[in-house]
């Protein structure tokens, strides 16, 4: 295309460098903030009060900012959990179905103790909440495996297996804390026992233990996919699984390890959101909205091009903005759903502007003399 003295092209990138990553993003997200200005020029709200409404009161406000960083430890928990199949060429759509399970198994845990029995027989209140971790882990693996060894072992698609099991995970959640399941909570309501006060883990400046599970792992991701054999493996097969496999590389070890991870790591999402977010404390059932959450983790996972240190800021920046978008609707009297039509807007610009990964606008002079290179590089 000519635009006055100069032709611009589009040219593919030999490589993509990270602060050229990370200026496409912030410019991303700058166009999904503007694009989405619009909603509040509909509503005859001004959408930079809108926006630092928004902003203050899920990182600065002091009740705000704790709800921001327990959405953000669970979206990004759910964003490891998508990363590492991802890393494998593989798709892990199960992540709600994955942290239903190790909520189930870490609740397991004390309705085989009695619930509140268990202080009779003196046992640690730490050890079981270890118990209740190693327990919502298990449980992911459980869901996650199932996956990992049916595409191994027979090839089968992973997207409609995963997809499967969290429509059995959620029957299996209805049935446990129905009116009569085993979990059911004491006044009727469509949600299981809740958390004995001793099990709630202790908040560290108003925010749950777990944020340091979910930086370490992103610490021990990053270590493994840069420096250890196994993760070079991983990656291998992601590449191209028939080399892979010429190289040695188990064509059923792989895909049941990363399944096997992933499922961890959304276990432990479940164990967070209903054992160790204060207000909680009890598995609810509601499937869509947990799952919607849980499908952030997909959209972050690829924005940040399966980089668990780069996941970070971003499942902050989710974790953030679906906090502050549900309080200004209720502030500035818009309609229900502004935080997840923000976060649908961010997510579709932030994906179209993936594009700039991939290829860069070349502009170059008219004139044969001089060439001038360098817009979006």
């Amino acid at each position: 295309m000519r635009l006055g003295g100069f032709e611009y092209k589009l040219q593919k990138r030999v490589s993509l460098s990270g602060m050229q990553a990370a200026t496409i993003s912030i410019l991303a997200i700058i166009g999904a903030l503007a694009l989405f200005s619009l909603i509040f020029i509909l509503a005859r709200i001004n959408p930079l009060v809108a926006y630092r409404e928004i902003f203050s009161y899920a990182f600065v406000n002091s009740y705000g900012l704790p709800l921001t960083i327990n959405r953000f430890i669970f979206i990004l928990l759910c964003t490891f959990s998508f990363i590492i199949p991802f890393k494998a060429g593989l798709w892990n759509i199960g992540m709600a179905g994955q942290l239903y399970t190790g909520a189930l198994a870490a609740y397991a845990v004390l309705y085989a103790f009695g619930v509140n029995e268990f202080q009779s027989l003196r046992v640690s209140p730490q050890l079981i909440i270890l118990f209740m971790l190693i327990a919502a882990a298990l449980g992911g693996i459980g869901v996650g495996s199932i996956a990992g060894f049916l595409k191994g072992k027979f090839n089968l698609n992973e997207i409609v297996v995963t997809m499967m099991l969290n429509f059995i995970t959620f029957w299996l959640v209805s049935f446990m804390i129905k009116e009569g399941g085993p979990f059911m909570n004491p006044g009727g309501r469509g949600e299981s026992f809740e958390l004995p006060s001793s099990l709630q883990p202790a908040l560290i400046m108003g925010v749950p233990f777990t944020i340091f599970i979910v930086l370490g792992a992103a610490l021990l991701l990053n270590f493994m996919f840069a420096r250890t054999k196994i993760g070079y493996k991983i990656k291998a097969y992601g590449h191209n699984p028939t080399a892979a496999e010429y190289a040695g590389i188990s064509p059923l070890l792989i895909p049941l390890l990363v399944f096997i991870m992933g499922g961890a790591l959304a276990g432990l999402a479940g164990y967070h959101y209903f054992a160790a977010v204060p207000g909680v404390y009890k598995i609810a059932r509601t499937y869509g909205y947990f799952g919607d959450l849980a499908f952030y983790g997909i959209i972050c996972g690829l924005i940040s091009q399966g980089n668990s240190i780069a996941a970070i800021p971003v499942a902050l920046l989710f974790g953030g903005l679906s906090i502050g978008g549900r309080f200004v609707q209720g502030k500035l009297g818009m309609s229900f759903g502004v935080d997840f039509a923000l976060l649908g807007v961010l997510m579709m610009t932030l994906v179209a502007f993936q594009f700039f990964y991939r290829y860069s606008i070349v502009r170059e002079k008219i004139q044969k003399e001089s060439i001038d290179v360098g817009v979006l590089r």
